[in-house]
């Protein structure tokens, strides 16, 4: 029987209408939105539906509305392991910089009320970080990591998420990122792209972050998951509850090692991944990653 990890999206793959055609179809679905309804107080259901867009696009409700698209995806594809039977489980769960979140819930380490409203102070303190230190991201596409390194060191920025052999994210300051860019096309890279992102995430620039996050961390309840969760920022399994908190914190400043996670998964034996959630960003980076792997998407209609 082959062995399964499942994959869930981040911050960048919220669109409006996410959801709405399992909410309407699905009871545990419209369960999981209602709950993130009254943990958060306020109608993300709505807004997760209906938009506006910019509004959705706001990194405080974009976080704990793809968490929540995911989980009610997840739940209505009939996916959701349980502790009681383990052969159903995957053998890994690993999620991208917010995707961490909805896999600690998979995996039995967090439960879904407190990781929506977790997901959410992460986000306004994140955007809160990047109004007090503005700053954004760039996809750099083509050029050797050695080189970004290089580009980095000279324009002071940093590797913010390594996604694949192909694409690297950079972050930093707005004049750090225009001098990134000069210095990338002078060494090669195929294409500099913009991100659309409210700051400069998985860098320094988030430290402010990281104060409010470890106090918001201490209220809530984590336990020993009962699937490994591959961690962003060391690319190996954590298994403790220990190991969960310290990753929260960590994450917040440091490169999102998502082709190494990738890489440690499939070495591991993974043949087959199921990204859930909005969109199919995953999908495409693990055949990138390695072309010989089997993907799948589970939970959403094409567009």
């Amino acid at each position: 029987m082959p062995k399964v990890a499942y994959l869930f999206p981040g911050q960048g793959s919220q669109y409006v209408g996410m959801g709405y055609d399992v909410y309407s179809t699905s009871e545990e679905a419209k369960r999981v939105f209602e709950e993130a309804d009254s943990a958060l107080n306020f109608p993300l259901s709505k807004l997760c539906f209906e938009g506006p867009e910019d509004e959705l696009r706001r990194t405080i409700n974009a976080q704990p509305a793809i968490l929540t698209t995911s989980i009610a995806h997840l739940r209505a594809s009939g996916l959701f392991p349980t502790t009681s039977h383990q052969e159903e489980r995957p053998a890994f769960v690993a999620g991208h910089s917010l995707g961490e979140y909805t896999a600690m819930v998979v995996a039995g380490a967090l439960d879904f009320r407190h990781a929506v409203w977790l997901a959410r102070e992460r986000g306004r303190m994140m955007q809160e970080a990047g109004e007090e230190g503005p700053g954004g991201m760039l996809a750099v596409i083509g050029l050797e990591p050695t080189l970004i390194a290089d580009v980095c060191d000279a324009a002071g920025t940093q590797i913010a998420n390594v996604n694949s052999p192909e694409q690297i994210i950079v972050s930093g300051s707005k004049e750090a990122l225009d001098l990134a860019t000069v210095l990338a096309k002078e060494k090669g890279a195929r294409k500099v792209i913009p991100l659309d992102v409210s700051g400069a995430f998985h860098s320094e620039l988030m430290r402010p972050a990281v104060k409010g996050m470890a106090q918001s961390v201490s209220e809530i309840t984590f336990y020993n998951p009962v699937i490994p969760i591959v961690a962003n920022t060391t690319a190996k399994p954590m298994t403790t509850a220990d190991e969960i908190r310290e990753e929260l914190l960590h994450q917040i400043c440091h490169c999102v090692e998502w082709q190494k996670s990738m890489e440690y998964m499939i070495d591991s034996g993974i043949s087959t991944f199921v990204e859930i959630g909005p969109g199919r960003v995953l999908s495409g980076l693990a055949k990138r990653i390695d072309s010989r792997v089997q993907v799948m998407k589970a939970g959403e209609p094409s567009r």
